[in-house]
């Protein structure tokens, strides 16, 4: 059943249930099962999507008619990816939780992101997507909160001030353009149709661009990420960089660019420069770190930092390499984030220079792995090859040097995600890996689907450009050429 409300509320109704179940094998396991309906229930949308550049599966009803406010969501080549990796990530997410015994309180706030990644996804009003973008933060709060590490009351804290004056100011930026609209409506395609002065367009940009770019992270606005990551419970950190940081992206590609062409032909060029510099500036940080968990955090800021310089070179290639990454990177950064959790837990550590010689006792460990990481440095047949390609093309198109230092993200990248490999993974055993236990039950079944997505995608990335191709063409003649 294709039907959009029943895909936003099951989620919900998860999270109900699991709020009130306190025995921790009965909350992971029904939480799976809540996970993977939820998966199931995606499956129609795609079967029956077409890929072309109209919205579908559209529900639309009167949420509060006396403000304009209208509950509307809809489908297109542009949210389906999106869709699909919310809901394809989350049973992996669960599933690398069963090493530690959550209650159903855990569970629920993972299902309750889910519904507010979801409304952020496909929300056709504006009212609508800002209630998605505030429910999805207020889950992943508490998840950090609660579980995290021991600074995680002051690094949550930062991040909790970040987001919400970033919202503020979307907030205030939304209202304003509701005003605006002759309809009185907060609907996107009212949005789209008005014709604002260059003045008013310039700071809804930056009104719109701060709250997306906190939640990406670009440059400077990245200083919350990575204390956040590393403190946050793994699951937290998968959430927060397979899927939560998507949201900063596709806002820009849905909400920022086609609302404010101006602002954008205006500031557009600054912002490309400011991913590039996130993209240089995250790959040296990564190199020198030590603690793995921060690495991999620092390696998520320079990988958006080439989604976001696609995206603001907005040409076809870069936008369909912009697409492709976001789910490619969830991937990749879930599949490195669960084995280094599995390295940590087992040796009670996440310093780099405690490790080493593991592939010895672990030989399946570090052969997934070493899968994984070619996929996030870019390796041609798997899954970071294709975005990675487009986004560098679509860069180059836009500007020779733009495209040559947005490139070392490739290059630093081989650099300290190999050099991590080998201090985990290779070298000589200590008393700490000499007896390291293999992967074994959920671990293997998360890291075998990661494994098969990074090289099934590698291989044919077809099917997902499909997808999106009809759409992102559509939204870019639609905007139309940007004079810089």
């Amino acid at each position: 059943m294709d039907n959009l409300f029943i895909l936003l509320l099951f989620p919900v109704l998860g999270a109900l249930v699991l709020a009130f179940v306190a025995h921790a094998k009965t909350a992971k396991w029904l939480a799976l099962l809540m996970s993977l309906i939820s998966l199931g229930l995606t499956i129609p949308f795609l079967v029956n999507f077409v890929p072309d550049a109209s919205m579908q599966f559209e529900q639309r009803f009167a949420w509060i008619p006396s403000l304009g406010i209208h509950f509307h969501v809809g489908i297109d080549g542009i949210s389906l990816p999106l869709v699909l990796l919310t809901n394809g990530l989350i049973p992996l997410i669960v599933l690398s939780a069963f090493s530690y015994d959550y209650k159903g309180g855990f569970y629920a706030l993972v299902l309750f992101m889910q519904a507010g990644l979801l409304l952020v996804f496909t929300a056709l009003d504006a009212f609508a997507f800002y209630v998605g973008w505030e429910v999805a933060l207020i889950p992943i709060y508490f998840i950090c909160a609660l579980w995290g590490g021991e600074n995680r009351i002051r690094v949550n804290l930062k991040f909790f001030i970040y987001t919400f004056l970033g919202s503020l100011l979307m907030l205030v930026a939304i209202i304003y353009l509701h005003l605006q609209v002759p309809s009185d409506d907060y609907e996107l395609t009212s949005f789209y149709q008005l014709t604002l002065d260059s003045s008013t367009q310039r700071w809804i940009f930056w009104a719109f661009f701060i709250a997306f770019a906190i939640k990406m992270p670009i440059f400077p606005f990245h200083t919350w990420q990575p204390d956040t990551y590393t403190e946050a419970p793994t699951a937290g950190t998968m959430l927060l960089a397979g899927i939560m940081l998507k949201m900063g992206v596709y806002g820009v590609i849905r909400w920022l660019i086609p609302v404010a062409p101006l602002g954008f032909a205006a500031y557009g060029q600054l912002a490309l420069i400011l991913c590039v510099i996130g993209v240089v500036y995250a790959s040296i940080i990564a190199f020198k770190q030590h603690d793995v968990k921060r690495l991999v955090a620092y390696s998520s800021i320079a990988h958006v930092g080439l989604i976001g310089a696609g995206i603001f070179a907005w040409n076809v290639q870069s936008m369909q390499g912009a697409i492709i990454q976001m789910v490619n990177h969830g991937i990749s950064v879930v599949g490195l984030f669960f084995v280094l959790d599995i390295v940590s837990r087992r040796l009670g550590t996440r310093e780099m220079s405690a490790m080493g010689g593991i592939a010895k006792p672990a030989p399946s460990l570090a052969l997934v792995f070493l899968v994984i990481v070619m996929g996030a440095v870019g390796l041609p047949l798997t899954n970071g090859f294709i975005g990675e390609f487009l986004l560098l093309l679509g860069v180059y198109e836009y500007g020779l040097w733009y495209a040559v230092f947005a490139g070392l993200t490739l290059i630093l990248g081989a650099v300290y995600m190999l050099r991590m490999y080998q201090k985990v993974m290779l070298g000589d055993m200590n008393a700490r890996t000499s007896s390291f236990a293999d992967i074994k039950g959920s671990e293997w079944v998360v890291l075998a689907v990661v494994v098969v997505l990074v090289i099934g995608i590698g291989i044919y990335p077809k099917p997902l450009l499909d997808i999106s191709e009809a759409a992102v063409t559509d939204l870019i003649d639609k905007v139309g050429p940007i004079e810089r």
